[in-house]
């Protein structure tokens, strides 16, 4: 579920549950390596491209967990 879906139902995040996505993600990034590495040894250039364009939006993915995180810990912060 989307950080903007699970505020409008209501739901908030966990940080054990952002950690858990951030390493999911990144075990993602696991195949990315290896369709890039393959595509290389082809030479197929559009295989190369694809597992680039995966790269960033892992990238992406992950920034926007990490950005969950850090703002978790602000309300923290002013919730004490």
């Amino acid at each position: 579920m989307s950080g903007k879906l699970a505020k409008a139902k209501g739901f908030k995040k966990s940080k054990p549950g952002t950690y858990l996505s951030i390493g999911t993600t990144l075990f993602g990034a696991v195949s990315i390596v290896k369709q890039a590495k393959k595509a290389r040894f082809e030479n197929d250039k559009l295989m190369l491209v694809d597992a680039v364009v995966s790269a960033a939006a892992v990238a992406t993915g992950v920034a926007l967990l990490v950005r969950e995180l850090r703002r978790m810990g602000d309300d923290d912060v002013l919730a004490g």
